[in-house]
């Protein structure tokens, strides 16, 4: 499994919203080829943060299948105005206790 990893940092005042527009985009990206599990979770230190967990087959599913989908432009309308800079998604492999 690969894990898409990226920080999500909410515009002050923002964050009820955000949370709400998440569990309506939730299930945009259930249904997706490839696609295995999400996990939204706030900071514990620091204010409108949270870490955004996706759990994929491979890279491909996301970056060439969800990416390229109509329901991730419904994805991006719910939920990238939230977001303050724009977050850099970033990849990573199987666990090492995985073995």
């Amino acid at each position: 499994m690969i894990v898409e990893h990226a920080l999500l940092r909410v515009k002050p005042g923002q964050t009820d919203d955000f949370k709400q527009a998440m569990r309506q985009a939730k299930p945009l990206i259930d249904g997706q080829p490839g696609f295995q599990s999400i996990e939204v979770r706030p900071s514990s230190e620091t204010e409108n943060q949270y870490l955004l967990l996706v759990g994929w087959d491979k890279i491909e599913s996301h970056r060439d299948g969800f990416r390229k989908s109509p329901e991730y432009e419904k994805w991006r309308a719910l939920l990238h105005d939230f977001y303050d800079p724009m977050p850099t998604v970033s990849y990573f492999g199987a666990s090492l206790f995985d073995d």
